[in-house]
């Protein structure tokens, strides 16, 4: 069977202005569009109460020792948490520096040049914001850019060529180098529930990449606003990289927002909505098989 060129169009969003430039301007006030009167109060993360998201040690999965134990970490954040981050992950120092560099100087283009890649109406890739639909719905206080990776026969080749060459060059390798991270944490995941990894690869192996990459500028009122609301993500797996040790990442656990406390060159990995589907049933599945069980 030959595969399509046809690239799939994944949604379109209303345009909206830039938070970046808004931010520029010397305003006290957010404009109305960007408030929120009901977000939740989140923890504090020097609180001794407050849980940490698990930490995997993705080489120790594969090789050593505690390759058991680490397995049990791994199983048991994705059942209880749908979150953990991952250190010792296989991905250079190097290549994330630089391309966290490239992601810094990519958000301070001028103006112009931003235009040049910003959302069209027909389709979401590009400058703005994702899954606006209405002119009265409020706002995220950030900007986003969103591009399809991989496969290369899906990607939007005129907004993919127009990124400045390095990034580009940096978006590759790095698009690259997280594919094998996915793989691997997809095949661990299904050695946890006893799966064979073919029927894993076979369900994933040719599965879509999307890059988001989002900037938080300086807010006047920032317990007023969400630089990004709250949600679930509608896929396999969210790996994010964090090029600064910020601590704006909350998620959901137990009824309480909890946050997350970066570390250096880690990725935070995020078992999404078809992923967590697919390992709830097959975990059923296994239980129903053991010894005993009809």
């Amino acid at each position: 069977m030959e595969s399509s060129s046809e690239v799939v169009n994944f949604g379109r969003s209303l345009i909206v202005p830039s938070v970046q430039e808004l931010a520029k301007e010397p305003i006290v006030k957010v404009p109305i569009r960007y408030l929120r009167q009901d977000q939740d109060p989140p923890m504090v993360s020097n609180d001794m109460h407050v849980p940490s998201v698990p930490i995997i040690n993705l080489q120790s999965l594969l090789t050593g020792e505690s390759m058991i134990y680490e397995l049990e970490k791994l199983h048991s954040a994705c059942k209880d948490w749908g979150f953990f981050q991952i250190i010792d992950h296989g991905v250079s120092p190097s290549l994330l520096e630089e391309f966290r560099r490239q992601v810094i100087d990519f958000f301070n283009l001028p103006m112009e040049d931003k235009k040049k890649l910003w959302q069209q109406p027909e389709n979401h890739e590009g400058f703005g914001q994702l899954f606006v639909v209405s002119e009265e719905q409020k706002l995220d206080w950030s900007d986003m850019f969103y591009i399809t990776t991989l496969p290369v026969n899906q990607r939007k080749i005129e907004l993919f060529e127009t990124l400045p060459t390095k990034l580009r060059e940096m978006m590759e390798a790095y698009s690259e180098e997280l594919k094998k991270v996915a793989t691997t944490l997809l095949s661990q995941m299904a050695k946890a529930l006893k799966m064979d990894d073919d029927e894993i690869a076979e369900l994933f192996g040719d599965g879509v990449q999307s890059m988001r990459m989002n900037y938080y500028p300086p807010c006047p009122e920032p317990e007023r606003t969400i630089g990004f609301t709250p949600h679930s993500d509608a896929v396999a797996l969210t790996i994010l990289f964090q090029l600064n040790e910020t601590e704006g990442l909350q998620i959901r656990k137990d009824g309480k927002w909890v946050p997350v406390k970066p570390l250096q060159n880690a990725f935070v990995v995020n078992v999404g909505d078809i992923m967590e589907k697919y390992l709830s049933c097959m975990s059923r599945r296994f239980q129903n098989n053991l010894p005993g069980k009809s």
